[in-house]
């Protein structure tokens, strides 16, 4: 990290000591406290009189500061909840959330954003968190930004975006993820620079094949010039970037298809396809992507590297702390994939990996250590070096938060017993009468109905009784008539035809 030494406790203050039998060490400040990621020493200092805002002599730092940048998520938990500013910024304008992001610390960064922590504060380039993360590659705490609601589209002094950050610093996942967000590939910087303009010239090759894959039109991508006059070919040449001058100056662009829209956006993807652990390390390490990173359809470097049954990317994956546990949109893991099909020593590698000490039957018994005992480190998924805990370390710090949840319910629930003897109405309480209310209206709206459907109901059965009588009179009435009524309509008709025959008489003789 730019100006920042990555320091731990003064040597002075603490002793050396085998990590597997290590003895009580005493910190000589806060700081170091906080670096160690011991709470309980952090607690004790601060009772003591030190403040929860010391600024350190060094870097100017503050405790929280501190616990961002080495992922001390129980300190910096327990740094916001005793009152730490956090909203205090280093000489360089930084705020926790700033390193934090420029860390990685994903971890970190949620806490700060549920504390209120203010994503749009910028440093002294006018740099926000969003546009730190995306410098140094970490996509996943850009995710978490970019979900709380934070406008990706903000510029620094120089008009750049984080878009215009990942393509220089060559960030592929950062920049998939942006895009993916809705950030455009067409703004320029006060340069006049598009940000494949700025992957040409730093000869971030993927960078720039993905971007060239999803501007409008590669043509116009060669042909557009900075306020310089320079298009990505002259800054190539002028920078020496021969893998950006070969690709460009290639028979791909003689009005073919670049490549396959997938090699282009996800190289990582199709090294772990292929099988080809070298491509695979070299965009891992050099932080071309993200060892996590996520392709259209959900899937990670592990899916295709399962999907095909190549071990020693996975073993090379898990060593590195790939998430064996990510979804894709199909709802596989990794070892789904694997056994889709049939690669048995993938499912066997992955299957072992997944397996969990707890006892997910059983409640948890917050006496019973083996109950809070599981892999990973507390604070994060990258930069997992910075803490000097143990294991058991690590397990006092889950035991300790689950005690404070009960701790925390306990008093809770007095609280709420309180309030409510003193004739308060809690939010629960409100949203039961809410939906107690509504339920008691929609009863009586269907009552209602009800009642005016047994009346209609009455009412036709009344007009049916009536018209069932009525077709009885009639049917009796006509029984009656219906001889006479025959007799009569024969004489009728026989009056009228001898009236026609005289009729026709008379007119015959009379001509």
């Amino acid at each position: 990290m730019p100006g920042v030494a990555n320091s731990g406790p003064s040597t002075s203050s603490r002793e050396t000591a085998n990590p597997c039998s290590r003895k009580k060490v005493h910190f000589g400040s806060i700081h170091d406290a906080v670096r160690a990621g011991d709470v309980k020493q952090l607690s004790e200092i601060v009772e003591c009189g030190a403040s929860i805002n010391e600024v350190d002599v060094l870097h100017k730092f503050t405790p929280l500061h501190w616990a961002a940048h080495s992922g001390s998520l129980e300190c910096l938990h327990w740094l916001l909840w005793h009152g730490a500013d956090i909203t205090h910024v280093t000489t360089r304008g930084w705020t926790a959330s700033h390193i934090a992001a420029i860390r990685g610390q994903d971890a970190c960064v949620q806490a700060l954003i549920m504390n209120g922590a203010d994503l749009t504060a910028q440093d002294d380039r006018g740099c926000t968190a969003l546009h730190l993360a995306a410098t140094h590659g970490h996509s996943f705490t850009l995710q978490i930004m970019l979900r709380s609601g934070v406008d990706p589209s903000v510029t620094d002094k120089r008009e750049w975006r984080p878009v215009h950050y990942a393509a220089f610093h060559g960030r592929l996942g950062c920049l998939q993820l942006l895009v993916k967000w809705g950030c455009s590939i067409e703004d320029v910087d006060c340069n006049g620079n598009l940000p494949v303009h700025l992957a040409a010239m730093e000869g971030h090759l993927h960078c720039f094949k993905f971007l060239v894959s999803r501007m409008s039109s590669a043509t116009q991508v060669l042909k557009a010039f900075n306020d310089n006059g320079e298009n990505v070919l002259d800054l190539a040449q002028r920078f020496f970037k021969q893998n950006i001058l070969q690709f460009i100056q290639g028979a791909e662009y003689e009005g073919k298809d670049l490549e396959d829209q997938e090699t282009l956006a996800f190289p990582g993807h199709v090294a772990a396809f292929k099988g080809d652990l070298g491509m695979l390390k070299k965009l891992v390490e050099d932080g071309v992507i993200n060892i996590n990173e996520r392709a259209d359809n959900g899937s990670t470097l592990m899916h295709k590297a399962a999907g095909q049954g190549h071990i020693e990317c996975l073993q090379w994956l898990i060593k590195m702390g790939a998430d064996s546990s990510i979804t894709n949109k199909a709802g596989e893991r990794p070892s789904d994939v694997a056994k889709r099909f049939a690669h048995l020593a993938a499912v066997k590698l992955l299957e072992e990996l997944q397996k969990c000490d707890i006892d997910d039957e059983n409640e948890i018994d917050e006496n019973d250590v083996k109950y809070f005992i599981r892999h990973g480190v507390e604070g994060s998924t990258d930069a997992k070096d910075d803490l000097c805990l143990t294991d058991l370390d690590k397990t006092d710090a889950r035991m300790r938060a689950y005690k404070k949840i009960v701790e925390l319910r306990h008093l809770l629930e007095i609280a709420e017993s309180n309030y409510k003897h003193l004739g308060g109405i809690t939010e629960e309480d409100l949203k039961q009468k809410k939906e107690q209310l509504e339920s008691e209206k929609t009863i009586k709206e269907l009552q209602g109905q009800l009642e005016y459907e047994r009346l209609r109901r009455e009412k036709l059965e009344c007009q049916l009784d009536e018209y069932r009588a009525e077709v009885d009179q009639l049917r009796e009435t006509l029984e009656k008539i219906q001889v006479p009524n025959f007799v009569a309509m024969v004489g009728v008709l026989f009056n009228t035809f001898i009236f026609l025959k005289k009729k026709q008489y008379e007119r015959v003789h009379t001509v």
